[in-house]
């Protein structure tokens, strides 16, 4: 297989480095070399700058997407068209605006779509789910999200804020790139009916947000809230579900997601698979993107996984701009 990787910042050095430890070395890096790390580990590589030239010269079986949020489509649509499989990075854009073109090319080019949600190959993530499905603690009631983590200390090597993440150009801000609270929930409590906003951005000088509390109302009935932040020191991303016959929490510092039962009156824990820690989740991703890439396997995270976590971002925006709730269609 032929891979072509699209952006080479720290995504796409993560994703570049996984694809060669799983025995990937047929790799092509499309470059605008505005990255700000050294470029020693690419030696050797064959590097393009013009996309098109790109998909003719080598016709790769695969797209790896890791430039800025909002150039993605910029990428995703003519790879698509050229019959590629693709790995988008999350979120899949900063607008609905040609989304469903991608889809129509993605029908006309043959090629099958990942999103990068990576925290959905989390194994207590994914233990959750099934747990939730099993009824374990029975109709979820509540729930609240947190993640909270300091910009400044994401890419130590740079100005954060000439990162993606800090400029609204590229399609940054806390919600788009924190968006992943926003898939996940979905993943284990359904989809959402309706949401409200507050954001601000009163810490970094950012012209972006570096805060939002987001409340959500499923169609389930749950009620709850995400919060996201780009200020909290040391960081947190944990959750908490509430049912009517138990409690979950998952913290991601540890992995732990711990069960209490009603019946039992007492706390379960589940613990990740020894040795496990942060790159699994993109290991095990890039090798289920593989098995995508050979129609192995269908996608578990869609283009209309990553349509639904992007308007639910974007329904978060307009709340905060327009002090509304939104109603999810």
């Amino acid at each position: 297989m032929k891979f072509l990787i699209a952006g080479l910042g720290s995504i796409g050095r993560r994703h570049f480095r996984n694809l060669i430890s799983l025995g990937e070395k047929d790799i092509v890096l499309l470059r605008s070399h505005r990255a700000t790390l050294p470029d020693d580990e690419l030696a050797g590589y064959p590097v393009e700058t013009n996309l098109d030239e790109a998909l003719k010269k080598y016709k790769p079986d695969a797209v790896i997407i890791s430039n800025p949020t909002a150039l993605h489509l910029d990428i995703a649509i003519p790879c698509a068209n050229a019959g590629c499989s693709i790995l988008i990075e999350k979120p899949i854009s900063n607008s609905l605006d040609r989304v469903d073109e991608l889809a129509s090319a993605l029908r006309q080019g043959g090629g099958r779509l990942l999103v990068g949600f990576q925290f959905r190959f989390h194994p207590t993530l994914q233990k959750a789910a099934q747990l939730l499905k099993d009824n374990a603690i029975g109709k979820p009631l509540s729930f609240h999200a947190h993640w909270g983590e300091y910009l400044p200390n994401w890419h130590p090597w740079e100005d954060f804020k000439q990162g993606y993440a800090a400029r609204p150009d590229l399609g940054g801000g806390v919600v788009l790139t924190l968006t992943h609270p926003l898939d996940y929930l979905r993943m284990l409590l359904g989809e959402v009916d309706s949401l409200w906003a507050f954001m601000n951005n009163s810490n970094l000088e950012l012209e972006v947000e570096d805060a939002a509390e987001i409340g959500l109302k499923m169609k389930s009935g749950a009620l709850g809230s995400v919060h996201l932040d780009y200020n909290q020191q040391p960081p947190s991303h944990c959750w908490e579900i509430v049912g009517s016959k138990g409690t979950m929490k998952w913290d991601n510092a540890s992995g732990n997601l711990d069960v209490y039962s009603t019946e039992e009156k007492d706390w379960t824990t589940y613990q990740p698979p020894a040795g496990f820690e942060r790159n699994v989740m993109f290991i095990e991703e890039m090798k289920h993107f593989i098995s995508v890439v050979q129609k192995k396997e269908k996608p578990i995270c869609t283009l209309d996984d990553g349509k639904q976590a992007l308007r639910l971002a974007l329904a978060a925006h307009e709340s905060n701009e327009k002090g509304t709730l939104v109603k999810l269609g």
